[in-house]
């Protein structure tokens, strides 16, 4: 998730908020990836991966829910995407910039 957390990294200020979260590795592991890896979003656990599958529907990594200001979920992705694509910034874009 290298480029969701570039993202966080350039839009954090504007109210962008990420949470990665792991599931099925163990605590050691995940510390690990996230120090040679030098992420800067928070990172969140669920060593047994019951949580994020049964309130969430993971079951594979990676997937992105994007909720706008008020919390609503906006949209679901499965599976690698370019977030360094114009698209997707100008989609972090409007969501930054709808109303609070």
């Amino acid at each position: 998730m290298p480029s969701v957390d570039a993202l966080y990294k350039e839009y954090k200020a504007r109210g962008l908020e990420v949470r990665l979260i792991d599931f099925r590795e163990s605590p050691d592991v995940v510390r690990k990836a996230v120090a040679e890896r030098g992420y800067t979003a928070p990172v969140l656990l669920d060593e047994s991966g019951d949580t994020t599958g049964r309130m969430y529907g993971v079951w594979g990594p990676p997937t992105v829910y994007l909720l706008d200001r008020q919390g609503r979920l906006v949209g679901r992705a499965a599976g690698p995407r370019a977030w360094e694509s114009p698209a997707a910034r100008a989609l972090i874009e409007a969501l930054l910039s709808a109303p609070r």
